[in-house]
Formats: C-alpha cells, sequence, structure tokens
C-alpha cells in the first residue's frame, strides 16, 4: 500500500476534523435534546387554594366566571405526594422540523385535517386558522420549522415516537401525565413552572403572546425547575394517561388561553384520541 502525500494526509485530517461536529448538526436537526428528571417525591395535583387563585385569573382575563360555571378545575387530583422512576424529558415540545425527519424517512402522513372532520370538532377556531399550520408539498409551512409541530393526533405522536425508538435504539413514548406534571413544576408543588405568581411575560398564552404558536424555547424565564420549556401555554400537549376510554389527558394550555389557569401543571382535561387540533402538539419521554 502507498503511503499518502502530505496533501492527503492534510486533507484526511480535514475531513476527521469536521466529521464529528457535522455529524452532531445532522443529528440535531432530528434527535430531541433531553432533560434528565430524577427519581423521587414530587408534590402533585391542587388544592382549593390553588383552584381558587385559577379561577379569579381566569375571571379576570375573561371579564366572567366562565371557566368557574364550566368547573374547569374542580376535577384536578388532590394535592399530594407522588413518586416517579427516573426519566428523560424533550427539553421542548417536538418540532415541525424534527416531525419532518419521521415524516421524509417513513412516508408517513402529514399533519393536517380536512374541513368536514374540523367541523366535527366543534371548537371555536374557523377552518381558516388551520392553514397556517398546513404543510405544502411534503413540507412544513415556511418559517415554522422551529414552531411545535400541530395537527397531529395521539396515534401520530405514538408512531413518531415508534420510529425514534427504532432509530436510537432506545425507548421513546408520550409521557405520563404524573410524568409530564413533576417535569413542568418540579418537587415542590408550585403553581406555575417558575413559581406561585402568574407572569404572562413568561409564556406563550393568548395574555401577551402573538395569539399563534412561536419557535420552542423563546421564552427562557418561562423554564421550569429543571430546565423544561413551554410547559406552560404555547401548545397542550398529548399524554399517555387516559382521561376516559374515548379521551387522552392534555397538558400545559396554549397560545389562545388566556389566565392562565389551564397552563399551571396540575390543571388537566381530555380530548377525543384522534382529534388533530391547532393548539395540541406534543413531547416525548425516553425511557432510562
Amino acid at each position: 500500500m502507498k503511503h499518502l502525500s502530505h496533501g492527503a494526509c492534510w486533507l484526511a485530517a480535514l475531513i476527521l476534523l469536521y466529521a464529528v461536529p457535522m455529524a452532531a448538526a445532522a443529528a440535531e436537526a432530528w434527535l430531541p435534546d433531553l432533560v434528565e428528571i430524577p427519581a423521587g417525591l414530587f408534590i402533585a395535583g391542587s388544592d382549593i387554594e390553588e383552584r381558587e387563585t385559577a379561577y379569579r385569573l381566569d375571571t379576570a382575563a375573561y371579564g366572567s366566571p366562565v371557566t368557574r360555571e364550566q368547573h374547569w378545575y374542580d376535577t384536578e387530583p388532590p394535592r399530594q405526594q407522588a413518586r416517579t422512576a427516573a426519566y428523560a424529558i424533550t427539553r421542548t415540545p417536538i418540532t415541525h422540523r424534527q416531525y419532518a425527519a419521521f415524516i421524509s424517512a417513513t412516508g408517513y402522513p402529514l399533519p393536517g385535517v380536512d374541513r368536514a372532520t374540523w367541523s366535527t370538532y366543534g371548537v371555536i377556531h374557523p377552518y381558516e386558522r388551520t392553514w397556517r399550520f398546513a404543510w405544502i408539498e411534503g413540507h412544513p409551512p415556511a418559517g415554522r420549522e422551529q414552531h411545535p409541530v400541530v395537527l397531529v393526533s395521539q396515534a401520530d405522536a405514538k408512531a413518531y415516537a415508534a420510529w425514534l425508538s427504532e432509530r436510537t435504539g432506545r425507548v421513546w413514548r408520550l409521557p405520563t401525565e404524573r410524568e409530564w406534571e413533576k417535569a413542568a413544576r418540579g418537587s415542590d408543588g408550585r403553581y406555575f413552572p417558575w413559581g406561585r405568581e402568574f407572569d404572562p411575560a413568561r409564556l406563550n398564552s393568548g395574555d401577551a403572546g402573538p395569539f399563534d404558536t412561536t419557535p420552542v424555547g423563546r421564552y427562557e424565564t418561562g423554564a421550569s425547575p429543571y430546565g423544561v420549556f413551554d410547559v406552560a401555554g404555547q401548545v397542550f400537549e398529548w399524554t399517555g394517561t387516559a382521561a376516559d376510554p374515548e379521551r387522552i389527558i392534555v397538558k400545559g394550555g396554549s397560545w389562545d388561553d388566556r389566565g392562565c389557569g389551564v397552563c399551571r401543571p396540575a390543571a388537566r382535561h381530555g380530548r377525543p384520541a384522534g382529534m388533530k387540533h391547532i393548539i395540541i402538539g406534543f413531547r416525548l419521554v425516553r425511557e432510562k
């Protein structure tokens, strides 16, 4: 075998020098960043004082006691100590860019919903509002690559998790309600990820946000004690916990909520598992 020339050696060294950073950059486009959540106890659920705080916030924001009259928070589990094993959770909701890698690799159907299906949801948003979130010719909407992917059902989120599991050799899945809540509020039972007082500057909600999704991780001061972003506002997130045989618990509140009692980590409500909504996305857990 001939020895490499000096120039060839230099070129080979240069390739090696840049190969690892380039590979890391490529991986970064599809592999979600993770936050480690330790095993142990945390305070879950809410008490009367917290729920009253949420109702008062909503009443002030909406000028009406509509959430109190509809008993939005009355079914939250009582404030209590709960325990989880250790796990890792994605630092942000899954983005259009990350989801696009899955679609490109598998040919899975694009995020979206047709007008007829949308009309069965009975939501306040007109169908035309879905257009800005719609994918075009197999690609995410321009300029929204780093926004949370929406218009995905729970089954879509599970399919993405199965693909990540196969690709990485690790188990990825939707978080349970308890895992999601712990990652969002830490161990001390705070009302919001950042503390006890509501601050509209710390999240993407209808109080001070653009009435739209934003790039993930933008609201750094709204991070949880573990450094998890966008767990209040931005988009509701699918969990792996059933509310009843046909509905799944979603957590976190969204960009169109005001108040924002529903943005508390203890808040919960169910949505049909097959729903594809502009205010629902997801994040994942990777098992240890």
